[in-house]
């Protein structure tokens, strides 16, 4: 176990997964700080339960925060999960690289996606928050091909790709500061980090499929989909390429 500022960072030669390993802790009642980075995964997901490849190279990360207030705020960490994130990989990347995010939980880079973040939580009886778990897998050196989608490392820029410790390290004090500023902060940085206002979009929730244009966020950190028939706050989906 080392520590990171606060944390309490925990590293594994190889797990099945790390967000297992985090998901019992906090039912166990962990207090927060704990992080867990594993070198290789048997067994990492992401959302919606895909399958993660995760080989060794790229970074496998999960933490446990406990922070105070409603369970509406819940969705809005998986956003601070993102901003700091992109800010990590902003301090690693050579300059002006295309940095962006897709809403709720991918990192792109040059239009692939270079990252994900796999957010869990728990309400308590009183109807707040009781913790938060991200699961964050970052392509650092490989990037493993997905059927539906273009994929990116960072060794892609031509950089040497940091070696995962240092990248968490990057990113849990990335994590920290982000909780400092408060969730307004972290949704207008999202929404500058994000698709530019007005992107067309398309979004399927379940059988349905919605399109319209990117409107920004809400106060609850809900995408705002602008429609032909007025705008539309979504708390989940997947979004699907544009049609141009």
């Amino acid at each position: 176990m080392t520590q990171a500022r606060g944390w309490r960072l925990a590293i594994h030669d190889e797990l099945a997964s790390t967000q297992d390993v985090v998901l019992a802790a906090a039912q166990q009642g962990e207090p927060e700080g704990l992080a867990v980075l594993a070198r290789r995964q048997s067994a990492g997901r992401g959302t919606q339960g895909r399958p993660w490849t995760s080989p060794d190279g790229n970074l496998f990360l999960s933490m446990l925060l406990r922070p105070e207030g409603p369970a509406r705020d819940l969705p809005q960490y998986g956003l601070l999960a993102g901003v700091a994130l992109a800010d990590a990989a902003a301090a690693i990347l050579p300059p002006g690289a295309d940095l962006r995010l897709k809403w709720p939980n991918d990192l792109l880079l040059g239009g692939a996606k270079c990252a994900g973040i796999l957010s869990q939580g728990s309400i308590d009886a009183q109807g707040g928050m009781e913790w938060v778990a991200f699961g964050i897998g970052v392509n650092l050196a490989l990037a493993p091909a997905l059927p539906d989608r273009p994929t990116a490392s960072f060794a892609d820029t031509g950089i040497t790709p940091p070696e995962p410790e240092a990248f968490a390290h990057l990113l849990l004090d990335a994590i920290t500061r982000w909780r400092g500023l408060g969730l307004a902060a972290v949704r207008a940085a999202w929404v500058a980090r994000g698709p530019e206002l007005d992107a067309p979009m398309r979004l399927r929730q379940g059988d349905t499929l919605r399109e319209g244009r990117f409107a920004g966020l809400d106060e609850d950190g809900r995408l705002l989909l602008a429609t032909s028939t007025g705008v539309v706050p979504v708390s989940a989906g997947e979004l699907l390429p544009a049609v141009s």
